[in-house]
Formats: C-alpha cells, sequence, structure tokens
C-alpha cells in the first residue's frame, strides 16, 4: 500500500513538473517576442524615468 501511494506521488510531481516547464517555455517565448517587438517599434521609447518620448500616449483629446 505505501508503495501505491509512493508511486502515485511520484507521478503527480512528474506532472507538475511537466506543467512547469512547459508554463515557463511558453512565458519566456512570449517574452522574447515582446521584447523583439519592442526593439523593432523605434517610435516608442522610454525616457530614463520611464515616460514615453513620441508617439499619442499620454496626449489629451487624441
Amino acid at each position: 500500500m505505501a508503495d501505491d501511494t509512493e508511486k502515485s506521488t511520484r507521478q503527480a510531481r512528474a506532472s507538475r513538473d511537466d506543467r512547469l516547464k512547459s508554463a515557463l517555455r511558453e512565458n519566456l517565448k512570449r517574452r522574447k517576442l515582446q521584447a523583439r517587438e519592442r526593439a523593432a517599434s523605434p517610435e516608442l521609447s522610454q525616457n530614463e524615468d520611464g515616460s514615453l518620448s513620441k508617439g499619442t500616449a499620454g496626449k489629451a483629446g487624441s
């Protein structure tokens, strides 16, 4: 009986590890894509204080 419990615990942990690996991989892909898009888009850049230097963001009535 202890063997069955131990086996199911191992399977549950392996399943969880697989889900976490997959989620981390997808998150990394998404972050890389976002970084590429930001690098390719020169119209919106941030100043040192975090404010936008160009574009329509923050303009009233736009």
